[in-house]
Formats: C-alpha cells, structure tokens, sequence
C-alpha cells in the first residue's frame, strides 16, 4: 500500500472536494490501538500529500484513464476527464440552465477582475443599466453582495463567489487570463457625488448544487 493509493481512496470515498490539510489530518488520524493494523502514514505531512496529489495527476495521465485529478478553489476531486462528457452527460437529463448573455459575461468580466466593485462603477464602463443582469449573476451564485463602498451615499459592493471559481475551474482569481494587465488597465468609474445610496439589492438564490 502507497500513500498515494490512500489518497486516492479518499479522493473516491469524499462527498466534496478535499485540501491538502484535510487529507493530511485524515491519513494521520486513521487508526490506533482498536485498529487490527497499524497506521503506517501516521507521521504524513502536508507536503507529501502534495507531492503524492501531483503524481496521481502524473499517473492518469499516463495510464490513460477516463478520470483525473483536479484542483479547485476548495479541494482537490476526481473528475471525469471532459473527453468523455457526451456519455457522462447522459446520466444528467435534466435541463442545463440558460447560457449567460453576452451582456451578462461582460458584467461578470468586470466584477471579477475589478472585484469589490459597485453598480453604478460597473455600469460607467458598460455604458447602460446592469439591474437586470445583477440580477441574473446573483440568483445563478455567480456574484454575491461583499459590503458597503466608504464613499459617499456608501453604495454595496459586488465580488465573485467560490462557486464562480469552481464553474470556470479556476483555483483562486490570480488564474483569470491576463490578470495583471485588465487589473492596472484605465477603466471608467462614477462620479462619487452622483452614486446614490443603496437601501436595497438584488436578492440572491440559494446556493446552487454542484453542476448548475
């Protein structure tokens, strides 16, 4: 037995994604003296586990198998390997939400790489009206409401969720393409004295289930 099988049968076993220090914290605490085998990884480390998750990736890879390792913003999943969605799929007939709009994409664009960011800053570098739009990121749990802007009339502010990094596969917001030259880029902002308090916001969904 490897320490990378272990992992491995956690990876299977887990209802959710799992960080490098949950695995470690489980392998070690596994065992003890009503266990009819000793824990042999019971002194494992955070970066064995690490170094064991990498050649996991490795080993499926080369071995050519219909799943992977993959790392997201919570954990690291086994997950099939996207070549074989059009069979997958089919076990998941229920209807796939709407594609977001082209307005849409464009406003979460914005939040995501000038997050925490207002309504009326967003709306200076479309040009026209988000309510709408707001709306639709927020009940999808792609946008959630992050506090109040300390500028005059305190408007709320908008960022991204966890479930934003998990829908596009990104393991934190460094990951977005480009990220370093659209966060520095000149963008348009509202004239402090004309952004008009905010008593209330869009209402946000219930959490989406994995998959939405």
């Amino acid at each position: 037995m490897t320490l990378t099988q272990v992992i491995e049968a956690l990876l299977f076993s887990a209802q959710k994604p799992l960080s490098t220090k949950e695995i470690a914290e489980t392998i070690r605490g596994a065992g003890g003296e009503d266990e009819f085998a000793p824990n042999e990884f019971a002194k494992v480390r955070e970066p064995e586990v690490a170094a064991a998750l990498e050649q996991l990736k490795i080993d499926y890879v080369q071995q050519g198998r219909a799943f992977q390792v993959v790392e997201k913003a919570e954990g690291w999943q086994l997950a099939t390997d996207p070549n074989y969605s059009q069979w997958v799929r089919q076990l998941f007939p229920a209807p796939k939400p709407a594609r977001l709009s082209s307005p849409a994409l464009e406003t979460l664009a914005i939040i995501a790489y000038r997050q925490p960011i207002t309504r009326a800053d967003v709306e200076a570098v479309r040009g026209v009206t988000i309510d709408g739009v707001l709306q639709t990121l927020m009940e999808r749990g792609l946008v959630k409401i992050s506090g109040r802007a300390e500028i005059p009339g305190r408007p709320l502010l908008y960022e991204t969720t966890e479930f934003f990094l998990d829908h596009f596969g990104l393991r934190n917001l460094e990951e977005l393409p480009n990220v370093q030259e659209l966060r520095t880029r000149y963008l348009p902002v509202a004239p402090r004295e004309l952004v008009a308090p905010q008593a209330a916001a869009p209402t946000p969904a219930a959490e989406p289930g994995r998959g939405n």
